[in-house]
């Protein structure tokens, strides 16, 4: 298990910006189940999702540097999510699939071509014994706007996407599990981007970026 407590290239938890960011949960005297779950929250509504800017480069999915910002997109915040968990003590790892998203906007499908979110990221981490799924993907309001009822995370039991939204409709169905890893797998991630959206790579498509340039001011 301590393979999942390191730091690593990714998830630079040694950083004193990251120290900063989790000092409360550290010195609290909740136990870890609660300290989780006030985590979740924080990086679910923290950080608003955008999947709008998007950056290849392997230095821009540091923990230390995605904390600076305040969006992310479902990769981005998974890394922080798992990232502040091994900060506070907490075994972590990341997982990835593919998902097709039934509600997602006219504007995103059209920019991505498809439906199908591909190497969408979530996180799992070591609680009670056992691991247990987070995603702390979409931030309530953004829920709230599509009409599905944010994610909620218990720490005991999976918080996966919801299969349907508050009226029943088809919301998320997930096609493909690439498993889970100790840390990020960049080129896996970068080669599986380019091999469903090759077309944007290196382009400015309507409000949508996606650069191997770090760090690049949007």
């Amino acid at each position: 298990m301590e393979k999942y407590l390191k730091s690593t290239f990714y998830f630079d938890i040694q950083e004193n910006n990251v120290q900063e960011f989790i000092k409360d949960l550290v010195k609290s005297k909740e136990n870890e189940i609660e300290k989780a779950k006030k985590l979740y929250l924080k990086v679910r509504d923290g950080f608003q999702y955008n999947p709008y800017k998007i950056v290849l480069n392997s230095n821009a999915l540091k923990l230390s540097y995605l904390i600076t910002k305040n969006y992310g997109y479902c990769v981005e915040k998974s890394i922080i999510m798992a990232g502040l968990s091994r900060a506070i003590g907490i075994p972590s790892r990341l997982g990835f699939a593919n998902v097709r998203n039934h509600l997602g906007t006219e504007k995103i499908e059209r920019i991505l071509g498809t439906n199908i979110l591909v190497f969408h990221g979530y996180c799992e981490l070591y609680l009670k014994g056992k691991w247990v799924k987070a995603t702390p993907a979409f931030n309530k309001e953004l829920c709230q706007k599509f009409g599905v009822e944010p994610l909620e995370f218990n720490g005991l039991e999976d918080s996966i996407f919801q299969p349907y939204n508050s009226d029943g409709s088809i919301f998320m169905e997930y096609l493909k599990d690439y498993g889970t890893f100790e840390d990020m797998p960049f080129d896996l991630f970068k080669s599986e981007f380019q091999s469903y959206y090759g077309h944007l790579v290196g382009q400015k498509v309507e409000d949508m970026y996606v650069t191997e340039k770090f760090p690049i001011d949007f």
